[in-house]
């Protein structure tokens, strides 16, 4: 049985279900018997919320068939047979139906749930153009002069004003609308998202044409974007009339701009459409957009006017726990191949553009950088060169500088000169041992009296006599230091503060996280940008074995392996996003990050991800490394409290004190590690 911590609702997500059941036109009793049928696969899936098309019930192309007493007893026994299924089920359930009240007849959603009439939602705008004359057999919601309707015996809210929230879950707060009330310029569900709701589903039953199905798309990503909110929409298919129109019955759930799954369109029979969407995330994101918040403030009035309606809601147990939502194993490296080179293009602009401007600022027309053959310094390196050839500088104006150390192996060295002489800048090389030992001996360092000591002063003292040295050639050559750290860097504290390569003039790096200078530099290479000399030195550097190259081999002849320090970069980029960018408790990022990374042929990988670098990793492995980051983390921020200036180049943020990130330095992270040994069981 799975443990509790396996469950997505365990972690702030809720199963949504889109339902397109192959309608038997006019027959609202076979069409009940359909509905039964996918909304117990549905419960049995795991689902809190099921919402099938418009009409559904008695299927939407009728005309005036719909105004027949008939079919409208009908509907009504077919709807108590929907409800009486219910009892035994657990999910909130809409349905549509024609609905004749107080002389009026509506098209109409109606929420059920456990057996009872929660409330119906009549459509507020009938469309009345082009192939649509709903205004022939309906009345618009907003003509009805009631706010409750007697259905079933049973006297429930009626309006568009609706919001069903679950009482023991208050996240799960879900507004109904229907198809054309999503096409208008302020649909219904606008106001209640901004008083609350976080689910909005429209019941549909949109004919098709040639390109239509795009544009359903869009407004399912846009409204969702814009309201901050988790979008169901589910539309009419197999079994509508085809005497004048056609129908696809496509199905979508999106969240927040993004669209988490979407049905094959015309299919022949009844299909199911689930998602797992992130209630905790889009109530996050609410509660720091302040301009979300402000339009709150500025519509009081309406938003007040909504009526809730609160239902019994428990989570399911499911046989079943695998996140059904696409979890990247690289936030910042889209695994789509045209999303990841758009990706690597905008990055690569955003920061070749912000050195143009700095240079521009400054007036200088040179840069001073330390190459030592690694990602970080390559990466930076490449960006000089685009900006240098944009501002028609020659590219002997980037003096390039490398710096071998104690432990700087002929590998990386020989890569830092051929990168250099590929790219056509001025390469030298500066040993920087000798100055090393004069300041080691003036320490009264071990070392310098021959033991092999290899402390943190060993490290830094090195590290720091080669930011010395760039800014003193910077200050000859009338140049400005270019720096190279990254962000996962800087998150992680792995950076010699203040005269090391903390520092610099510029840096185009410190927004870029590890894991994403690995595929900008592989982009490079694979991109047609550089010839065949750059190209294999560049894929070299993507392959080599990331190390500051500080402390010599061991007895064995192994090199310092940053990650075995620091934790693995993909681990702690992932951690890095959805901390920062979400504030995600740390057992939510455990869990998120064993969805992505517990099962190495599970989900996609990025095109650029070699066969031999896709591990796997346990939920005790992430928890050892999340548990070393959250400390790390936590103890740096003096470090950032202090860094250059430099571009914010990726939604995930930066880590400036001027940007995206406000810290005091002296915080704990007892919290965060008290709910990762709690909470995670590993």
């Amino acid at each position: 049985m799975p443990s509790d911590f396996d469950s997505p609702y365990r972690h702030g997500f809720v199963r949504l279900a889109a339902a397109v059941p192959a309608v038997r036109l006019a027959d609202p009793a076979a069409n009940a018997e359909r509905t039964i049928a996918q909304l117990r696969e549905a419960a049995d899936q795991g689902a809190a919320v099921v919402v099938f098309p418009e009409l559904g019930l008695s299927g939407y192309s009728l005309d005036d068939l719909a105004q027949q007493d008939a079919l409208l007893d009908a509907s009504l026994a077919a709807l108590d047979a929907v409800r009486e299924a219910t009892t035994r089920l657990l999910p909130l359930v809409f349905v549509g139906l024609p609905l004749r009240l107080e002389g009026q007849l509506f098209n109409v959603a109606v929420a059920l749930q456990g057996g009872e009439l929660l409330g119906v939602v009549p459509k507020r705008y009938l469309p009345n153009y082009r192939e649509f004359y709903e205004a022939r057999q309906y009345t618009a919601g907003s003509h009805a002069i009631a706010d409750t309707a007697v259905v079933l015996g049973r006297e429930v809210p009626f309006g568009s004003d609706l919001i069903f929230a679950a009482a023991s879950h208050p996240q799960l707060r879900v507004h109904a609308e229907i198809c054309e009330d999503m096409w208008v310029p302020v649909p219904p569900s606008t106001w209640a998202a901004l008083a609350g709701a976080t689910v909005l589903v429209n019941l549909s039953a949109s004919n098709v044409t040639v390109g239509k199905a795009d544009y359903r798309r869009l407004l399912a990503e846009s409204h969702s974007a814009r309201c901050l909110a988790a979008h169901v929409y589910t539309s009419a298919g197999a079994g509508e009339s085809t005497t004048d129109l056609a129908w696809d019955g496509q199905a979508i759930i999106a969240e927040n701009g993004t669209v988490l799954a979407e049905s094959a369109r015309f299919q022949p029979d009844d299909h199911l459409l689930l998602a797992d969407v992130d209630l905790e995330r889009l109530v996050q994101e609410r509660s720091r957009m302040t301009s979300y918040n402000d339009q709150v403030r500025d519509l009081q009035p309406q938003l007040k006017a909504m009526r809730r309606v609160a239902f019994a809601f428990r989570a399911p147990v499911l046989a079943d726990t695998h996140l059904r939502r696409p979890v990247p194993r690289y936030p910042y490296v889209p695994s789509n191949p045209a999303t990841l080179d758009q990706r690597c293009y905008e990055a690569i602009n955003i920061q070749a553009h912000g050195l143009i401007q700095r240079i521009r600022a400054t007036a200088a027309e040179r840069v001073v950088i330390g190459v030592s053959g690694g990602l970080d310094s390559t990466l930076a390196l490449l960006v000089a060169v685009e900006a240098f050839d944009r501002l028609g500088l020659p590219r002997a104006n980037i003096l390039a500088y490398t710096m071998p150390g104690f432990a700087t192996s002929s590998q990386t060295l020989e890569q830092a000169h051929t990168l250099m002489r590929a790219l056509g800048v001025s390469g030298e090389e500066i040993d920087i041992k000798p100055s090393c030992r004069q300041m080691l001996a003036d320490l009264g360092h071990p070392f310098a009296k021959g033991e092999k000591v290899y402390d943190i002063t060993f490290e830094n003292v090195q590290a720091g006599e080669r930011t010395s040295h760039l800014f003193r050639l910077a200050n000859r050559h009338h140049a400005f230091v270019l720096g190279t750290g990254d962000l996962s860097e800087l998150a992680l504290g792995w950076c010699t503060y203040g005269v090391g390569d903390h520092m610099s003039h510029y840096n185009v790096n410190a927004s870029v996280p590890k894991t994403l200078i690995q595929y900008l530099i592989r982009w490079f290479a694979q991109g047609g940008r550089h010839d065949d000399a750059t190209r294999a030195v560049l894929e070299a550097i993507a392959g080599t074995t990331i190390s500051p190259e500080l402390v010599p081999a061991d007895a064995d002849g192994a090199l310092q392996d940053t990650e075995a320090h620091v934790g693995p970069y993909p681990l702690q980029d992932f951690t890095l996003y959805y901390l920062t960018r979400f504030g995600f408790r740390p057992s939510k990022i455990a869990y998120l990050a064993h969805q992505a990374w517990g099962d190495a042929t599970r989900g996609e990988w990025p095109a650029l991800v070699p066969d031999d670098r896709r591990p796997a990793y346990t939920l005790g492995e992430i928890k050892h490394w999340m548990a070393l980051f959250l400390r790390r983390f936590f103890a740096a921020q003096f470090k950032r409290s202090a860094v250059p200036n430099a571009p914010k180049v990726g939604g995930g943020g930066s880590l400036s004190p001027r940007g995206d990130w406000r810290m005091p330095s002296d915080a704990v992270p007892d919290a965060w590690l008290r709910d990762l040994d709690e909470n995670v069981p590993a």
